[in-house]
């Protein structure tokens, strides 16, 4: 069946708004298409037509609902709630036949997979998600025209035969929400597309992320999120030949669908995907021409970090589709065209649905033995790979082993607990804190992407980082495994779930002190909880044996009943619940004259128990932000007050002991803020700093850092004008891995059993050696980069510089993290120097920071 869509409009016809012309539903509706009356149409459950107001996520979920108990063709899928708890649901839609027995459907999908299903015997199915960023409207409400029409339209149902749609309205409803509540109450029903109009400038921290200020839309391989974790559940369930992802980009622009830039896909996608990827967009291309929209492929985005929505099919067989819509941000704005309107914006959007629901039913074969193919490509790969598996662990720390292989589960990957020691090459993998991942599965080429490292790239311009090792991520030994090591050793296939570790107290009540090692990830929890229940918590400075013989490293964390009159049966029950809870072993002390440093040392300090202020709003990175948000509120369940940065000249600062400056531009503090700062800092103040919250913190003389920049090369007097873009584009460190030292004498290095540490570094900024050699805990080795893409000169510029560094002021302490160690939530790895700073900033001696 040929869709013929309304009359073709003149080129600029999307300057028209509904502030001239009253939009109703015709405008989005092909005419050619006839509607089931029984399924009610938006407006009458919205209460407005569709673009008219921007919907918001419980609007969009009752029109969902409703449609679901209306059709046939459809069913309502719940896969999970978002931070706010609002639902995350799926509509799936086929013919009535095929509802019925729906469950069947799905689970035929693994066929696919392993081999055994017949491509045309199938159906085809079609993913839609929409809106991950939730400032981008178009996709969310087009999704309201995509509900309507498969459900309705009657010329439509023999195709629905053969063809599943999955409707995923909103992939971030808690950001959506937050930008539609934005631009309705700041709407005027006269609207006025002027850039500067309030309604089109949203606040801070803006619509775009999820409730931590994360982008949703780089977590679908990390998967840190409940909102990534129900979607990923499904997609791996359904295994959908096509994903769609719906976008907007700046106002000034066109609509852009992919193939995107061809020297920018990963190697590992076989070219089969372009070629597809290339076919269904003549189907794009077709349908904007009928409405006369101004589209381009090719000059933007890439298919290169498997941690998109564009990109993650193309490592599971499917194929991708990244739409990019300019957007009017509110109802209408004024552009480079002229105008532009939201409703323009939703049908350029709906349209393109329409064209990817023809492709599909024209090419359900074809797309059905793709994914066979992919499969049965990733056998012949590993069969002329030398590696066979990979093993990963950290004898000394099981959570992060545990939230690795967890994040490995969640992609249907086949997982294997070590359950006897080995030692590999000179490396100890332990039982019960080791993992194995055979290669010899169907997720092979995911795996390979999460486990190599690269540095050689065809193309030098990146949209989004160049690399993501992960056991590099969680800072895990790891190895490739021949088949022989592999069939040796002695396993046990956890695919179908993994349980966390309880921890224990080793000893009896009444103990003299109890001790706990700093390398597990989760001690800095344990300890505040310990704190919270007012008991006396104190850090080792030197290291100590115990009656037993049992070495323990600096940075051992002591705990007494102190002050607090819990009696001791209470005090143990309290330490036993805290250390299952967490994972750790606390060891019971039975005297204090221990080898070593004795537990009444002066090198033990009494730790104060953080009060913590996180510096947002205007000026700082959102991102940076939310991540630490996410670590103290998420991880260790510690409070933070989120502060605005311009209320800092006002706030009584005497209430917190720790105060932390994400990345971001800090103009707005002023002469009296900095006044205020620099006294709290003379009495004892513990500042953490971040990215250019270093810049200026100097910039202020508050901190002592200073920044080394590239010189500028004066190679030619003249260039190709057409090379600019590209040879600017070069210098970006978009994300890469690289190679550190830590002092692990230092409080800031407590934890850390080996001083050689990866960090995660994005952009350009180089800090200089402190004077003071002690002041450097982290640096950069002489060669540091471990994987990933950076220039040339930048990289010989990095060489032994500092990635932390720490200066004094009085009594007080700045501590300047130069890289972000709390990347996406998944940098597990580098988490602990951000806490060491909050903990121990307070113990670190001002001789070792001036």
């Amino acid at each position: 069946m040929k869709l013929f869509l309304s009359s073709i409009l003149v080129f600029f016809s999307f300057s028209l708004s509904w502030a001239q012309e009253e939009v109703n539903l015709n405008y989005y509706l092909p005419e050619t298409f006839t509607y089931d009356p029984a399924i009610p149409e938006p407006s009458s459950i919205l209460g407005f037509e569709v673009g008219e107001w921007h919907a918001n996520h419980s609007q969009v979920v009752h029109y969902y609902q409703t449609v679901a108990n209306s059709s046939p063709r459809a069913t309502l899928v719940e896969y999970g709630r978002t931070y706010e708890k609002r639902p995350l649901l799926m509509l799936v839609v086929s013919s009535p036949e095929n509802i019925q027995k729906i469950e069947e459907i799905k689970s035929s999908r693994a066929g696919l997979r392993n081999g055994t299903a017949k491509p045309d015997q199938m159906p085809v199915v079609m993913y839609m998600g929409h809106s991950v960023h939730g400032n981008e409207p178009s996709g969310v409400n087009a999704s309201l025209l995509s509900a309507y029409h498969f459900t309705a339209a009657r010329e439509i149902e023999e195709d629905l035969e053969n063809i599943v749609l999955l409707i995923d309205p909103a992939i971030n409803p808690d950001g959506i929400n937050r930008f539609a509540s934005w631009v309705n109450s700041h709407k005027s029903y006269h609207p006025n597309g002027d850039p500067a109009n309030r309604e089109l400038n949203e606040a801070w921290p803006r619509g775009r992320t999820n409730h931590y200020w994360f982008d949703l839309n780089r977590d679908w391989l990390p998967v840190q999120h409940p909102e990534s974790r129900g979607r990923i559940s499904q997609i791996q369930a359904w295994l959908p030949n096509i994903v769609l992802d719906f976008h907007e980009m700046g106002t000034d622009n066109t609509f852009f669908f992919q193939p995107g830039i061809p020297s920018r896909n990963n190697p590992l996608t076989p070219e089969k995907n372009f070629e597809l990827t290339e076919k269904i967009a003549q189907y794009h291309a077709r349908f904007l021409d009928e409405i006369g929209s101004l589209y381009y492929t090719r000059e933007s985005f890439d298919d290169y970090y498997y941690g998109k929505g564009s990109t993650y099919p193309d490592v599971q067989g499917a194929i991708g589709i990244l739409f990019e819509q300019a957007s009017s941000r509110g109802h209408l704005q004024e552009n480079a065209f002229g105008e532009i309107s939201f409703p323009f914006t939703i049908r350029n959007q709906f349209t393109t649905a329409l064209s990817s629901f023809e492709a599909a039913r024209d090419m359900r074969v074809e797309l059905n033995q793709y994914m066979v193919d992919f499969y049965n490509e990733s056998k012949s790969a590993y069969a002329e790979d030398d590696d066979k598996a990979y093993i990963f662990g950290a004898n000394e720390d099981y959570a992060r082993s545990y939230h690795l292989a967890d994040i490995l589960l969640q992609h249907d990957i086949q997982l294997y607990s070590l359950q006897e020691d080995v030692n590999l090459n000179g490396v100890p993998f332990s039982s019960g804190t080791s993992f194995i991942v055979p290669l010899d599965q169907p997720q092979y080429k995911l795996i390979k992407s999460m486990f190599e490292t690269r540095t050689e790239f065809q193309d030098s311009l990146f949209y989004d980082v160049s690399t993501w090792n992960m056991p590099m991520a969680f800072n895990l030994e790891y190895m490739a495994l021949s088949s022989r090591i592999l069939n040796l050793a002695k396993v046990e296939d956890v695919s179908e779930g993994l349980t966390f570790q309880p921890g224990k107290v080793l000893g009896a009540a009444g103990a003299y002190s109890y001790a706990f090692e700093w390398q597990d990830y989760y001690a800095p929890k344990a300890t505040y909880q310990l704190m919270e229940k007012g008991y006396q918590v104190r850090v080792t400075h030197k290291t100590f044996q115990n009656q037993l013989g049992k070495l323990f490293n600096r940075g051992t964390i002591l705990v007494e009943k102190g002050n607090s009159t819990a009696s001791d049966e209470a005090f143990y029950e309290d330490l036993q619940e805290i250390a299952s809870a967490n994972g750790i072993s606390i060891h019971a002390l039975s005297t204090g004259y221990t080898s070593g440093i004795n537990l009444g040392s002066p090198s033990i300090d009494v730790l104060k128990q953080p009060s913590i202020a996180l510096l947002v709003d205007e000026g700082v990175g959102s991102a940076d932000a939310g991540e630490i948000w996410h670590l103290f509120d998420q991880r260790m369940e510690i409070p933070i007050t989120l502060m605005s940065a311009s209320s800092l000249s006002s706030a009584n600062l005497n209430r917190y002991s720790v105060l932390i400056m994400p990345t971001g531009n800090y103009s707005r503090v002023g002469k009296t803020g900095v006044r205020k700062l620099n006294e709290w800092l003379e009495n004892g103040g513990t500042l953490i700093a971040r990215g250019t919250a270093l810049n200026w913190l100097a910039g202020n003389e508050l901190a002592a850092f200073s920044f080394l920049t590239p010189e500028k090369t004066t190679e030619s007097t003249q260039k190709p004008y057409a090379a600019l873009t590209n040879d600017r584009g070069a210098r970006v460190t978009g994300g890469a891995i690289f190679n550190t030292t830590l002092d692990t004498t230092h409080p800031l290095g407590y934890g850390y059993l080996s001083g050689d540490l990866r960090v995660f570094k994005s952009g350009n900024q180089f800090l200089k050696p402190s004077d003071n050699p002690y002041a450097n805990p982290l640096m950069y080795t002489d060669d540091p980069l471990a994987s990933g893409y950076i220039h040339p000169e930048n990289l010989e510029l990095m060489k032994k510089k500092s990635v932390i560094q720490v200066s004094a002021k009085g009594q007080g302490r700045i501590i300047g993290f130069v890289d972000n160690p709390n990347f996406r939530a998944f940098w597990f790895g580098t988490n602990k120097l951000f806490l060491n700073a909050v903990f121990f900033g307070q113990t670190i001696t001002g001789t070792s920071a001036r």
